[in-house]
């Protein structure tokens, strides 16, 4: 199995990065701004873009440490199976985000899409936290011209 796998050091405490994991409003702020379902876990969190997307159950919650996710409903074909782990750890003046997408069934150009854009999205978080502004989706960085 093939895993996407990366870390953002943020300027910020955990609790900060956290709440952007897992609130509707957090959420908004650097993946899309179309959310809804955050909660505890088993809440299915629908993620929208232009009006389809892909729902994740939130599967792990360790506050300040953890965030779990997994595919839920419709999405792509690719992505079924699949798990979403973000790791916060503190070091030093800033939190690591780890990030990893596992259990893709192969290596493909849609994982190489999928990896490109989860490093904007990251990217969008550091800055929603540190700047005070992110870069959601639909003003998100387009990666290609399709």
């Amino acid at each position: 199995m093939a895993e996407i796998n990366h870390q953002v050091g943020i300027k910020a405490p955990p609790e900060k990065i956290y709440e952007l994991l897992t609130t509707n409003d957090g959420l908004s702020k650097w993946w899309t701004n179309d959310i809804s379902g955050a909660g505890d876990v088993g809440s299915i969190i629908q993620f929208r873009f232009n009006g389809g997307g892909p729902d994740f159950s939130v599967t792990k919650l360790i506050p300040n440490k953890l965030v779990g996710w997994k595919h839920s409903g419709n999405m792509p074909e690719s992505w079924v199976g699949t798990e979403i782990l973000f790791e916060l750890k503190v070091e030093e003046t800033q939190t690591l985000v780890r990030f990893v997408h596992s259990n893709w069934k192969e290596t493909s150009d849609f994982m190489a899409h999928c990896s490109t854009k989860w490093a904007v999205f990251l990217l969008s978080l550091k800055d929603a936290i540190e700047k005070g502004t992110g870069k959601p989706f639909p003003n998100d960085i387009h990666i290609d011209h399709s």
